[in-house]
């Protein structure tokens, strides 16, 4: 079924192992969203990178990319990293045991700043593999940092982050696949797998008290490039995010860096799917209003206080870009 050779799989148990075994996990809320308790700095600030569709070996700029990470990383003390999906391409894993992990992960993000607790969610291309061997606790233990799940929440003094799993929305995965092989195995059926994942959202935004609430998918909600907007996403999951007062989401899947401002909600849409291959050479324009947006390989920061949110985009050299920033109890501001 899969391009390479196949590991022994677990199960659901090896996801609800994932969260036994992270020395950060809390119990499961009302809500059965996973959580991970995410200490910040002493003097009350967050810091943290994010890039998605980066794992190509190196190749298309990864390693390049992966260098300036390390270099801001340490510059800004990063707390943590965040994968936006399409972790491995073309085609995910194959396996537990597949090398790629290491030769796209491990053998890539080697600055001492990067060693630090990276929270990865599943992208199409994951979802074209072996699905379990990424959310198996066993690539655990090659590389500590790796923790990919479905969907979970991180729990900081300063924010909540919730990781969403975006790839079981969008319908022509479903119905028109192509010659591409979706492993849909503890998803299937999809309706009742997204409208149970909407309604555990729903609950833990509701809840949350968080200063910052931040959702992050690897699909675009919004976008000016090659795959533009996610019409499944618009329909079913923005609403929940207008009605629980969400600052910030984040996403991968177009190639490219991206922030758009919604005309109707004080929500960021900010694009970070940089990691390697780009240069799409597309623009078509989306009904919000688009702040910025470069065609080319990066990474986004964000630091984040109780008061204040800032994120800046940095291209392949590690040049700023693009920059926002935010004050709570303010008006947004350039």
């Amino acid at each position: 079924m899969f391009a390479r050779s196949m590991a022994p799989l677990g199960g659901l148990f090896l996801v609800l192992l994932v969260v036994a075994m992270a020395s950060s996990t809390v119990p499961f809320s009302s809500a059965a969203l996973p959580r991970f308790e995410q200490p910040i700095k002493s003097d009350g600030s967050l810091s943290l990178l994010a890039v998605g569709d980066w794992g190509r070996n190196g190749t298309f700029n990864q390693s390049r990319v992966a260098f300036q990470m390390g270099r801001i990383g340490d510059d800004l003390d990063v707390d943590f990293v965040v994968s936006l999906g399409d972790n491995f391409y073309e085609d995910g894993l194959t396996g537990v045991d597949d090398k790629f992990f290491e030769e796209s992960f491990t053998s890539i993000y080697t600055a001492k700043s990067l060693q630090k607790q990276w929270y990865a969610i599943l992208g199409n291309h994951d979802y074209r593999g072996d699905v379990l061997a990424q959310l198996d606790p066993a690539l655990r233990e090659i590389d500590s940092r790796w923790l990919c799940m479905r969907s979970f929440i991180v729990d900081t003094e300063v924010a909540q982050l919730f990781f969403v799993d975006t790839t079981p929305f969008v319908k022509k995965y479903w119905k028109t696949p192509n010659k591409h092989h979706y492993d849909w195995r503890e998803v299937a059926p999809r309706e009742k797998y997204v409208s149970n994942l909407l309604k555990e959202l729903d609950s833990a935004l509701s809840e949350s008290t968080a200063t910052w609430k931040i959702v992050l998918g690897h699909h675009t909600m919004r976008s000016v490039s090659d795959h533009g907007d996610t019409e499944e996403l618009v329909e079913r999951l923005l609403p929940i995010l207008e009605a629980n007062g969400v600052d910030l989401y984040v996403n991968g899947h177009d190639h490219c860096l991206e922030h758009i401002s919604s005309n109707d909600s004080p929500i960021q849409f900010i694009t970070s799917g940089g990691g390697s291959k780009a240069w799409r050479g597309v623009f078509d324009p989306t009904v919000d209003k688009l702040q910025f947006f470069y065609d080319g390989q990066g990474f986004i920061s964000l630091q984040l206080t109780k008061s204040q949110a800032k994120i800046v985009f940095y291209d392949v050299f590690g040049t700023v870009v693009h920059q926002w920033s935010a004050a709570k109890n303010f008006n947004f501001f350039m």
